[in-house]
């Protein structure tokens, strides 16, 4: 773990205002094993701070990427919806920029090839970069050519001593978790073809602070992003946001479309989002500070159901285990005694425990066999994709609630 900085790792201005501060956590994708149980597990603080510079909210503390990345939990793969949202993307990436067996595209943090499969499909060349070995194994085995590496300007410079720049290159959601962002952005502006088009997908702030998304803030998540904040790194490294599309993903995100300094005509769109966000508060401090008392009232309102819940005689069974779930449980301090266990598709996860509280995690099929009186989605913003895969649920009477930015009963 690093030590505080004392200065952002963008612009180098003082960071001395707190946005959200969450106590002490354990890393979110810190998932155990049955013979873990009985030793200490290391908790950090989880304090975001923005800069009242360049507006870029960041965590106070980190952990190495080494220590998150190297053997990951998570695989894309395992929700429909993402892969949904993959293929709508090589569709419209093809389209849209006329990608050919001529052109290159790719991804950094490609995971298990999950979106670079669409674009391999038509014939078009690709590469991942993955630095978990054990993610970008899936990658290969399905035929995804996959550098096992972190990204930054050197690896860039290694990648065009191999072959050629990108036609596009998909970054993601990355962004946020790589704590020394100006290498990175040296790196995507030093890979990009002159002409290319570098796309970037990043949970959007103005939704965190309006909705009370606290629990997506964790220690993957170095830095969260507004437009505003976005531009003007990327504009610090001579890359120019020439166009922005609103997403559903992740509770809200944006893409951002970008090129070369003066190589695109900045699209309609990026002004109109930028006038949003300042309607909203978000080029105002003052916004920032008042953001703590909504994460309170979160926490009320998921204490209050469980604690009803477990006085009525009701049994709760969680969906998913997502980083974001363990960031709520934790901050909440909900335990096996309120939320026995949870389940999820993926067997990666499947027979290990969540960090910090320890619940465990199981199969899907767990829900069927116990029949709980309710479903409780971890996973917020797959609520539809898991409340048609359970739909069953309400066969027995049971129901399904989601925590953000209040609990609420389906």
């Amino acid at each position: 773990m690093s030590a505080n900085p004392r200065t952002c790792r963008f612009c180098a201005s003082a960071l001395e205002i707190t946005v959200a501060d969450l106590g002490v956590s354990p890393l979110a994708n810190a998932f155990l094993r049955a013979d873990q149980l009985g030793a200490m597990e290391p908790f950090y603080p989880l304090r975001a701070l923005i800069c009242g510079a360049c507006f870029l909210v960041q965590l106070s503390l980190f952990s190495a990427p080494e220590r998150i990345f190297n053997d990951y939990a998570y695989f894309s793969s395992f929700s429909d919806t993402w892969l949904k949202h993959a293929e709508a993307y090589a569709a419209d990436m093809v389209a849209r920029l006329g990608l050919s067996a001529r052109s290159r595209v790719i991804e950094i943090a490609s995971n298990d090839g999950y979106l670079l499969q669409y674009f391999h499909a038509r014939g078009i060349p690709v590469l991942g970069v993955e630095p978990a070995a054990n993610v970008a194994q899936a990658a290969i085995d399905r035929g995804i050519p996959t550098e096992v590496a972190f990204f930054g300007r050197r690896f860039a410079d290694e990648l065009l001593r191999k072959g050629p720049a990108a036609d596009l290159i998909a970054a993601n959601n990355v962004l946020a978790h790589v704590p020394e962002i100006n290498d990175f952005v040296a790196g995507l502006k030093l890979l990009l073809a002159p002409d290319g088009v570098l796309t970037i997908e990043v949970p959007h702030l103005m939704n965190l602070i309006a909705q009370a998304q606290f629990d997506t803030i964790y220690h993957e998540h170095f830095y969260y992003f507004s437009l505003k904040a976005a531009r003007t790194v990327l504009a610090h490294h001579g890359l120019t946001v020439f166009d922005v599309a609103e997403l559903p993903t992740h509770g809200g995100s944006l893409r951002l479309f970008v090129g070369h300094a003066g190589r695109r005509l900045e699209q309609p769109t990026v002004a109109a989002l930028l006038a949003r966000e300042a309607a909203a508060g978000l080029d105002r401090l003052d916004t920032y500070r008042a953001f703590a008392g909504r994460i309170v009232e979160t926490k009320l309102s998921v204490l209050t159901f469980f604690i009803e819940a477990r006085r009525a005689g009701k049994l709760v069974l969680g969906y998913g285990a997502p980083a974001k779930g363990n960031t709520l449980l934790n901050y909440c301090g909900i335990g096996p005694e309120l939320l026995p266990c949870t389940v999820d598709r993926s067997p990666h996860k499947q027979g290990l425990y969540l960090p910090g509280t320890r619940i465990p995690v199981l199969a899907p099929d767990e829900i069927r066999r116990r029949k709980p009186d309710y479903v409780f989605i971890l996973p917020w913003n797959l609520e539809r994709e898991i409340v048609e895969q359970m739909a069953e649920v309400r066969g027995w009477g049971g129901r399904f609630v989601t925590p953000i930015p209040l609990v609420r009963v389906i």
